[in-house]
């Protein structure tokens, strides 16, 4: 019945076409409806990310983020870093323009609590993701699963598309605000399709 339906709009949306400037834009809303509809009936969502390095560093990686049953499952895998712990956050913008990352603006704060550690009854932002180590090989990798993240819900203050993961040079100390002291911004990725 679903795919019924999108056929029907799709050729309705096409018939009422007269340029080819609408003609995109009309295939892009078929394009949303179908995926909408493929949402709708797996329940999963997936976007993956890539990690450039900024800061004059060397550390790239990878993000996939998954949506299924509410719940969204961050992967990071991460080289090129030095050895030791850094830390790694939600930031504001979709952003990693600048050499500095800083671009891609504060940590994701919807919620405009204090910075601390995730899970922490003193409070958090919705950005703290926490620290994770690099190995000699300058490896790492960091897993997490939440329900307080949401993969473009209409929830502003749960949606984290058009987002950016950022990873730092240092460890985020949980208490530092507005931001951990962690220093500088190594690697830099929009959350985006």
């Amino acid at each position: 019945m679903k795919k019924l339906s999108i056929l029907f709009v799709s050729a309705m949306l096409m018939a009422t076409v007269g340029c080819k400037n609408e003609k995109k834009d009309v295939e892009k809303e078929v394009e949303t409806v179908i995926k909408e509809v493929k949402v709708e009936e797996t329940g999963f969502i997936k976007v993956l990310l890539t990690l450039e390095s900024k800061s004059e560093s060397t550390a790239t990686g990878t993000v996939k983020f998954s949506q299924k049953n509410g719940v969204v499952t961050m992967n990071a895998a991460l080289s090129g870093l030095t050895l030791g712990t850094h830390a790694i956050h939600i930031h504001e913008k979709a952003d990693c323009s600048s050499p500095d990352a800083k671009s891609s603006g504060g940590h994701w704060n919807p919620s405009a609590k204090n910075h601390g550690k995730w899970g922490d009854a003193a409070g958090y932002h919705k950005g703290d993701i926490g620290n994770f180590e690099a190995d000699a090989k300058g490896n790492g990798y960091i897993s997490m699963n939440t329900d307080e993240w949401c993969l473009g819900c209409d929830d502003p203050s749960k949606n984290i598309m058009g987002k950016a993961i950022v990873v730092h040079q240092g460890v985020d100390d949980f208490t530092s605000q507005p931001s951990g002291a962690a220093g500088a911004r190594v690697s830099c990725g929009g959350i985006i399709e």
